[in-house]
């Protein structure tokens, strides 16, 4: 016998994205003009590592306006096409962000190994002089989201793509200052392939992590079996099955569950505590809960089980919570 009653229960939207968008318009403002300003100077230099850090920030300027666009897509309400509203762009964003990173890797790559077999001149104090401002301008960019970093992946790949442009502008101007004293041309698309090591080993991370959430993946910062344990400790609950847990969004948790209760429909009160508890102990917003009289029960006692859940809360029907 089963109550094919579903509690919708706790659908707040207390994780939903804040809204980045000034810090997005700032950041894509600051390293577009920025992009500019290297890309110029870097072909006026000659240098690879210049020129390898402006197609870098290009991308992220890209990547920025991917991840803007994620955020305002994702307050998008719902329809009839799309009952979660369009939350799931956020994930597609970051791995879109990953995917674009790669890409630039490989055309730094390329370059860098060309000017390894035929070293150029390079006007060092050039170099250093716009890769010092490159740290400036991409510290305040990363300083603009550092808040949203640890709860928002979209928002972490607009951070990470930051703070390793500012570790990158920092190489830069150390390898300036050596090619300056040395005269060691080899260092410039040398300092490109580290640029490029940098940027896939923190890419590594946001795209795993991306893909996986694509993927419907348990989301990281979750373990499946202590969701289950606080379903199965939950008052009246015998067993739990069908669980399943999943990322709507970058920011928000959907979870549904079968849970065995042969004492019958515990009602609303019960649906809102349960809600409440896996809000606030795992921060799933979305969970929806389909409570069950009991497989295996003899009939004598489903029948009596499920006659007393009539005669309190009349005819089996299914029950929504706000």
């Amino acid at each position: 016998m089963h109550d094919p009653s579903h509690g919708h229960a706790g659908h707040s939207h207390s994780h939903a994205p804040k809204d980045f968008g000034r810090a997005f318009a700032i950041g894509v403002g600051l390293n577009l003009g920025f992009v500019a300003i290297e890309a110029v100077f870097g072909i006026l230099a000659n240098s690879t590592a210049l020129l390898a850090d402006a197609g870098h920030n290009l991308s992220d300027v890209i990547g920025l306006l991917i991840a803007w666009g994620a955020t305002i897509l994702a307050k998008r309400p719902p329809s009839e096409r799309f009952t979660y509203g369009l939350r799931g762009t956020s994930i597609l964003a970051a791995l879109g962000n990953a995917l674009l990173l790669i890409f630039a890797c490989g055309a730094i790559a390329w370059e860098a190994v060309w000017r390894l077999i035929e070293p150029q001149e390079v006007a060092s104090v050039t170099v250093m002089v716009v890769a010092g401002v490159g740290i400036l301008i991409n510290s305040i960019t990363a300083w603009l989201f550092m808040r949203g970093r640890k709860s928002d992946l979209n928002i972490r790949g607009a951070y990470l793509h930051m703070v390793a442009d500012a570790a990158v502008s920092l190489g830069v101007v150390v390898a300036g200052g050596a090619i300056l004293l040395t005269g060691w041309l080899w260092l410039d698309p040398l300092t490109s392939l580290v640029i490029v090591a940098v940027i896939l080993w923190g890419t590594f991370g946001l795209l795993r992590d991306s893909i996986r959430l694509s993927l419907a993946a348990v989301p990281a910062h979750l373990e499946l079996t202590e969701v289950k344990n606080c379903l199965e400790g939950l008052q009246g609950v015998a067993r739990v099955h069908h669980v399943h847990v999943w990322a709507m969004s970058t920011t928000e948790v959907a979870l549904t569950a079968h849970l065995v209760m042969p004492g019958g429909h515990p009602g609303n009160a019960f649906l809102e505590a349960a809600a409440h508890e896996l809000r606030e102990r795992f921060g799933i917003d979305h969970p929806t809960l389909q409570i069950e009289l009991g497989e295996g029960l003899p009939d004598s006692e489903a029948v009596t089980a499920a006659s007393r859940h009539r005669s309190q809360r009349g005819p089996l029907q299914s029950s929504a919570l706000p």
